[in-house]
């Protein structure tokens, strides 16, 4: 079936190379623009951290990472902790070495929020040679739950802190609960995220030549770029015609290996593909594969039905060809290594020749210093999607595309839109429709889109990092 919808999709494609694009495909709704940023507003005292010391050892990829400073920054305000700079877990699935230093800007992270909590470089000197295992400071995973509720961290880890002075947290990625929690210490974990963390000059400076070779010269300043490249943001003055700027779409292709084989989808691949990402299960995700030989696990077509699995490349590039985009636009592909390779590239290659990657935009040289750091060069995917006239994801549950699409509403001003399917109508418009014509699926695929773009406040118990639009982290305006 997909292979008879690339053909179809190839030819509707030569067809709209003459024709309009549909109107709203570059933009969000108008209510979009009834939203700004105003986390950055403070009522309160600094908090002095007094009762002790908060560490952590943040583990997984630059994106759970990046959660977890924030909600240890909202405990050490909760405690009245003092926060020492977050350390990096090393992950045999990223296998990057990278501290927040090499990251984010720690003086900057430390000035910014002075006001909010106070922030330490290192553990006193007399705490250092502590064994926190021993006097029970050590917090895993196991000992908080996920999406704790901030009455938890004060019955359980504020007793520890004031006994031993320190707290270390191993882990904590989603340990903190979206609802219920204070408003003012919502308002922080948002001014965390879209303030406080500002990449090192070395990731700034790159990104601003990645936006610059995707834009051209007429790109102008925004708050996002400000925020994103610091001083490296371009300052030319705005394009007086919009088109005059080279637009383009960024995709994040959530199709690596890690994703494809924790999903237990099947990719049509044979016994080689089933092989392959058996062994990759046994070595990478053990407790996965003792469940499977315990437990009886949905077959794979029955994931597959209720949008469980990791849209490939060629399903992903349907989506785009029925949303509209020209076969001529510049497409910017996000993602580690995908799974598959060229082969399974093949698709969406032929039917949108202009991809582009940070590896073909910018030269060995340039891409040297980020070699073996994958999260360094993920935060370049990041400025890349964050900062495109449309970013399109193929996995709404990835947190890389979540916290893009977050900072895109954050700074956007309205006017940057993010395509994020809803993964299990869309499996029923490809499982259950073998002879469905193009028209018919250009149809379906534009609706259900369309209702994804909706502007709405963040509901309740969903992340404030992928639904800023609420009161603690923007203002409503009146136009």
């Amino acid at each position: 079936m997909l292979t008879r919808l690339l053909a179809l999709a190839a030819h509707a494609l030569a067809e709209a190379e003459t024709r309009p694009e549909p109107k709203d495909l570059w933009e969000e709704p108008i209510n979009a623009t009834m939203w700004r940023p105003c986390s950055d507003q403070r009522d309160w005292e600094a908090s002095e951290g007094t009762n002790g010391y908060i560490m952590i050892s943040a583990n997984g990829g630059i994106n759970q990472q990046r959660v977890a400073i924030c909600n240890a920054v909202t405990i050490s305000r909760l405690l009245n902790a003092t926060l020492v700079i977050p350390k990096f877990l090393y992950s045999n699935v990223w296998l990057d070495k990278s501290q927040f230093g090499d990251i984010y800007q720690e003086d900057y992270f430390i000035n910014y929020l002075k006001s909010d909590i106070r922030i330490v470089k290192d553990l006193p000197v007399e705490l250092q040679s502590l064994d926190l295992e021993v006097i029970g400071s050590l917090v895993n995973d196991t000992d908080v739950m996920k999406e704790a509720k901030p009455s938890l961290y004060v019955k359980k880890i504020l007793p520890i802190l004031l006994r031993n002075r320190v707290v270390h947290f191993i882990g904590f990625g989603n340990r903190l609960s979206f609802d219920p929690i204070p408003s003012d210490l919502q308002r922080l974990r948002c001014r965390c995220n879209f303030h406080a963390l500002r990449f090192v000059p070395k990731i700034q400076e790159m990104g601003a030549l990645l936006v610059e070779r995707l834009h051209g010269h007429k790109s102008h300043l925004s708050p996002l770029k400000d925020s994103l490249l610091g001083q490296f943001a371009v300052k030319s003055a705005p394009s007086a015609n919009k088109s005059d700027a080279s637009k383009y779409l960024a995709v994040h292709l959530r199709f690596e290996i890690d994703m494809v084989a924790y999903s237990l989808c099947y990719f049509g691949g044979g016994k080689d593909e089933e092989d392959q990402l058996e062994a990759y299960r046994q070595i990478h995700f053990p407790v996965l594969t003792e469940l499977k030989k315990t437990t009886k696990l949905p077959p794979a077509a029955f994931l597959r039905s209720e949008g469980k699995c990791p849209l490939a490349p060629e399903e992903a590039v349907l989506m785009l060809a029925a949303i509209g985009f020209k076969r001529s636009t510049n497409i910017y592909i996000a993602g580690a290594e995908i799974y598959g390779g060229r082969h399974r590239m093949a698709a969406i290659s032929r039917l949108y020749p202009a991809l582009l990657t940070k590896e073909t935009l910018l030269s060995p040289s340039e891409l040297e210093p980020f070699k073996n750091f994958s999260s360094q060069l993920a935060a370049l995917d990041f400025i890349a999607c964050a900062a495109a006239d449309a970013f399109a994801m193929t996995d709404p549950g990835s947190q890389f595309s979540s916290l893009v699409q977050g900072y895109r509403m954050y700074y956007g001003g309205g006017n940057l839109p993010t395509i994020r399917p809803n993964k299990r109508r869309l499996a029923s418009i490809f499982v259950k429709n073998g002879t469905i014509e193009w028209q018919e699926f250009q149809t379906r695929v534009r609706k259900l889109i369309q209702q994804t773009k909706q502007v709405h406040e963040r509901p309740v118990a969903r992340s404030i990092f992928r639904h800023p639009r609420c009161p603690e982290c923007m203002c409503r305006t009146e136009h």
